[in-house]
């Protein structure tokens, strides 16, 4: 019988977290699975801010993307009420927009740049068109508007 000394074990333990980490993360905080990303919003008592995009064939999300999701100032201000989760549709990787349309059919969206919030029970409390939105400050400021509207009601 094969058997890994301690020190494969821990390396092996190791490379299957970062690919796993990887694969749930689009990286600096953006979740990538929908379902681990509802999960962790119930554990952690946070909305969900899902952002819909096409990374390398839509110039409004695009701009996005330059201007406020992949500035720290706008993770660092959202991640403190939600929990962040970016589902795009590169036409470069025929498999992850294959996957991801499945999100976007699941949720009704009919065009990028789209933001859906959840609630921590996974429904829906708004939507919008993100590029109205074309600074951190302004979509900082929309997210507050949108948390108390939610808490109105």
């Amino acid at each position: 019988m094969f058997m890994m000394s301690p020190k494969k074990t821990f390396l092996s333990a190791i490379v299957t977290f970062v690919v796993t980490a990887t694969s749930l993360f689009a990286g600096d905080g953006w979740m990538t699975n929908i379902d681990d990303a509802k999960k962790l919003s119930k554990k952690e008592n946070k909305p969900l801010f899902i952002e819909f995009t096409g990374s390398d064939w839509c110039p409004p999300c695009m701009m996005m993307e330059k201007n406020v999701f992949s500035k720290d100032a706008f993770k660092s201000g959202a991640e403190k009420d939600f929990i962040l989760v970016k589902i795009d549709i590169p036409n470069s990787d025929k498999k992850l927009k294959e996957k991801n349309q499945k999100v976007l059919e699941e949720y009704k969206v009919s065009g990028v740049p789209t933001v859906v919030l959840l609630d921590s029970k996974g429904d829906e409390f708004s939507r919008f068109t993100a590029s109205k939105f074309r600074s951190v400050d302004k979509m900082l400021d929309e997210l507050s508007r949108q948390l108390r509207l939610k808490d109105m009601f």
